[in-house]
């Protein structure tokens, strides 16, 4: 019977390890877990030794008051593992905590198989990362198909076992006709993304505000949906008040998921702020632009350390740079609307892009969390 301690810190975290102890059970039902995850978790029968949301903290500012707590809990997730040893230790993503963690284990009981789900973004910045990791870490489970060469080349196993995104559910013809129906003016609908961090939206709001009235102007039958994310919705509330022609989406009503999904298939194009939401627009067959920028002090310094000419994730897995990006001192008006108003024009050749990400990414093979199942018992087998 084989034993797993696993390791989430924030929800997708938590999403990643109840897709992935499902695969196990699959594959083998005595599997037993312990550790520490939250309710998706939960519901494949983990027991946490302590809420999740104590780790889920971002940033600087915020990590320090809780300095000492999370210490200790590092500690003590790191000898609860060496006193159970199990026959492997699963972290997944929260590299700041996770990797703490393995490294106190590998030290005490290096007997004890360590996988890491998620590979740290070795290939945009902080190469060495990589060889850090090695020390402690034997598998990493991989989200991109371009990732394992940079793992191995660091000394370690590496498998890439598809991008969750591939597996979420998406929205039916008949909903996205609805939301249309609801919505949709006489010309196109666009989709306004501008992020679920007080800081960006903060940044990115009045410059997406401004690009879509520059879109409004020249094809005035367009809308605009909003879709808010919970933790800034107020603060999006207020700072689209001058925006024309805008419905915001609510994420406290009953069907705010579904709703969500709709109007990522059903919208024509989307401006959105750089991240995985490039992954959901293509899982939605959705054109794309992307727009951001950082505080001055952080996009000096991570500009300086950027080793790739893209941070859009489908131009990176597609090999192509089919979706504009404006990223810094670029993220103007101006010249995200004329991107819009080209791809409203002509989408098809991004949208072959998008279908070749989602391709790559796994879609229409075995779910992510079965891959991520059967690589880590295949990894133990091959150790053992």
């Amino acid at each position: 019977m084989t034993r797993v301690f696993v390791i989430a810190g924030e929800p997708s975290g938590d999403r990643l390890g109840g897709a992935a102890m499902a695969g196990l059970r699959q594959l083998e039902p005595e599997i037993t877990f312990s550790g520490v995850g939250g309710p998706q978790m939960a519901a494949q029968g983990l027991q946490s030794r302590f809420d999740m949301e104590e780790l889920s903290v971002m940033g600087l500012a915020e990590v320090l008051p809780r300095l000492r707590p999370l210490l200790r809990r590092i500690e003590e997730t790191a000898q609860a593992a060496i006193a159970e040893r199990p026959d492997v230790l699963l972290t997944i993503d929260s590299p700041d905590f996770c990797l703490r963690v393995a490294a106190r284990v590998r030290a005490a009981a290096p007997g004890i198989r360590t996988v890491h789900y998620v590979a740290p973004s070795v290939w945009a910045w902080r190469p060495k990362r990589a060889v850090k990791m090695a020390r402690h870490i034997d598998e990493v489970l991989a989200l991109l198909p371009f990732e394992p060469p940079y793992m191995q080349a660091a000394g370690m196993d590496c498998t890439f076992v598809g991008h969750p995104v591939v597996a979420e559910p998406v929205a039916s013809p008949a909903a996205v006709r609805a939301f249309r129906e609801t919505y949709a003016g006489d010309g196109p609908l666009i989709l306004a993304l501008p992020g679920s961090r007080r800081g960006e939206v903060t940044r990115l709001m009045p410059r997406f505000g401004a690009t879509l009235a520059r879109v409004l102007a020249q094809r005035p039958g367009a809308r605009v949906v909003l879709p808010m994310a919970a933790p800034v919705a107020g603060l999006v509330r207020e700072m689209a008040q001058d925006w024309p022609q805008v419905h915001l989406l609510d994420p406290a009503a009953p069907d705010a998921e579904e709703v969500k999904r709709a109007a990522f298939a059903a919208a024509d194009v989307a401006l959105a702020a750089s991240g995985t939401v490039s992954l959901e627009l293509a899982a939605a067959d959705t054109p794309m632009v992307i727009g951001y920028d950082a505080a001055w002090l952080t996009r000096q310094i991570i500009g300086r350390m950027m080793r790739i000419d893209t941070v859009t994730l489908v131009n990176l897995v597609s090999e192509t740079r089919a979706v504009p990006e404006f990223i810094g001192a670029a993220c103007r008006p101006e010249a995200m609307a004329e991107a819009l108003l080209q791809q409203i024009a002509d989408p098809a050749p991004q949208r072959a892009a998008l279908s070749l990400t989602m391709e790559r990414l796994g879609r229409d093979g075995p779910p992510p969390g079965l891959r991520a199942a059967r690589a880590l018992l295949e990894g133990l087998r091959g150790a053992g």
